[in-house]
């Protein structure tokens, strides 16, 4: 899949440019998801529908469907996921694993952040209240741990249907779900890096008791 055209640029957006089919489809998926974040602020979630969204972004339903299987999908974002499997194929071979990890993952925040903190914090909000777009994400998360599955046996010399791998990478997964849900519940007032770090504390060090 291929990046939203970007605001700013970033260690991730900066890349070759595309051609023009590629143009585009970024700015009909831009204009398909800049359209629905615009009708859930006028009305709410269920109220949207993906007529409306084919209306407001002057294409037909079927090309809303070409591109996002549902709804949800509109809401949701993953166009960063082969980019950041490429970074993190990139860190150098004698780095600790989980270091490459976090760097990654800060990359990731801060090409999100920049580009639309407005449809992020949305996004977060409709996690929270929204049980198909959380259901979604999580379906969506699995196929993402799938294809960090593969990275993470490359770098250990792991195979990539390893039961010990595949754990990990759940645990990864939860855990950066987690990170979004936290951070909407709490009114966005964490900053989404030292939250990152903490889920990834956990998951490389475990649960420490609380000290007195």
């Amino acid at each position: 899949m291929s990046p939203m055209t970007p605001a700013h640029s970033s260690p991730l957006t900066d890349r070759p440019q595309l051609g023009l089919r590629e143009r585009k489809k970024i700015k009909t998926r831009t204009a398909i998801r800049e359209a629905t974040y615009a009708l859930i602020k006028e009305q709410g979630y269920d109220a949207t529908t993906i007529e409306q969204i084919a209306e407001r972004a002057e294409v037909s339903p079927s090309t809303v469907f070409r591109y996002f299987p549902t709804k949800e999908d509109i809401v949701l974002t993953d166009e960063y996921d082969p980019i950041l499997l490429d970074e993190l194929r990139r860190r150098p071979a004698d780095e600790p694993w989980m270091e490459s990890l976090r760097y990654v993952m800060k990359l990731a925040i801060a090409a999100a952040t920049d580009e639309e903190p407005e449809a992020v914090r949305l996004r977060s909000h409709l996690l929270v209240q929204v049980p198909a777009v959380r259901s979604r994400m999580l379906e969506s998360m699995s196929v993402t741990g799938r294809m960090l599955g593969e990275a993470i046996a490359e770098r250990t010399g792991r195979a990539r249907d390893s039961f010990e791998v595949r754990v990990f990478t759940m645990s990864l997964i939860g855990a950066l779900a987690e990170v979004s849900l936290y951070w909407a519940e709490n009114g966005f007032e964490d900053d989404l890096n030292d939250l990152v770090d903490r889920a990834l504390d956990v998951v490389e060090h475990g649960l420490a008791p609380e000290k007195p």
